[in-house]
């Protein structure tokens, strides 16, 4: 049902391993879980101890390089200046691996917002809809 096993990416992050690119691990089987979306995902291996600003890189810039599009996945003047505004959330939470194994962080990532096209759009809490 996914990629990430904890196990595994333990072991390689110990050993200096780390991953060029990072997706969301999202497919048909595992969209209801474990994988989830992206901020999931990437959750995941700020728990396995990956630092944050490597997380963004591996996301943005080098998965822009890796698919020959260099001009996504970065701020600059006159770029597309697309951004998703993220902040590290503080409690108690359960991840699971694609092999079912459950680990518990203290921290997670959640969207704030996005900037598409220049224009700023808040995310909305679940529950305040109109």
């Amino acid at each position: 049902m996914g990629c990430l096993s904890f196990d595994t990416a333990s072991a390689m992050i110990e050993q200096g391993f780390f991953l060029d690119v990072i997706s969301s691990d999202v497919h048909a089987l595992c969209i209801d879980g474990p994988a989830y979306n992206l901020l999931t995902t990437l959750s995941k291996f700020l728990f396995l101890g990956i630092p944050l600003p490597d997380l963004v890189a591996r996301t943005t810039v080098k998965a822009a390089q890796a698919v020959r599009r260099p001009e996504l996945g970065v701020l600059k003047v006159g770029g597309i200046g697309d951004a998703t505004i993220l902040a590290i959330e503080e409690g108690r939470f359960t991840f699971v691996d694609s092999v079912g194994k459950e680990m518990t962080g203290k921290q997670r990532l959640v969207c704030k917002g996005c900037v598409l096209g220049g224009s700023f759009m808040p995310v909305t809490p679940k529950g305040s809809e109109r």
